[in-house]
């Protein structure tokens, strides 16, 4: 996934801004707030909230 779109990529259900983690073997983006971790799949974001797990604390 491009970098630069980070700067546009929002949170679907708080849309507070998303970070970009990379988890071993592959990047994810998370949303602090929600706790949410939302997958990337072949490169693209994968934004909605049925695909997304919750962030183990």
């Amino acid at each position: 996934m491009d970098t630069c779109f980070l700067d546009i990529l929002a949170c679907p259900q708080c849309y507070q801004p998303l970070e970009l983690y990379n988890n071993q073997d592959h990047l994810e983006l998370i949303c602090q707030i929600d706790q949410l971790i939302y997958p990337i799949r072949d490169g693209i974001p994968v934004l909605l909230k049925h695909a997304a797990r919750h962030l183990a604390l």
